[in-house]
């Protein structure tokens, strides 16, 4: 999996990198297809942050999560959270081939 991280108006220190890459690094229990992560941090003019995450799968299917906060790991694992909750959705979609009719017979 291609993992990528960018600072804007932050720098990122190997701490925060290392947070990031531990946290994305199991999004591909959620989805198979995951095999690119990106991860944009925003330092903001009044000291709040905001983290984007960005996944890519196959067949260019994306899922994007934003957050906004103080603290940047808090920021990540909150992203990191509705991110799995998208991906554990698309895959139960995925999964899910019982369709039921209307009933009327």
């Amino acid at each position: 999996m291609l993992f990528t991280i960018t600072g804007k108006h932050v720098d990122i220190t190997e701490a925060i990198r290392s947070h990031a890459e531990q946290k994305t690094s199991k999004l591909p229990k959620y989805y198979n297809s995951v095999n690119q992560v990106e991860v944009i941090i925003d330092g903001g003019q009044s000291g709040s942050m905001s983290v984007e995450i960005i996944a890519r799968g196959e067949h260019s299917k994306i899922f994007v999560a934003h957050e906004r906060g103080e603290d940047a790991y808090q920021c990540i694992d909150l992203a990191v959270h509705k991110l799995e909750r998208q991906l554990r959705k698309r895959k139960g979609k995925e999964r899910n081939h019982k369709h039921t009719g209307g009933g009327g017979f």
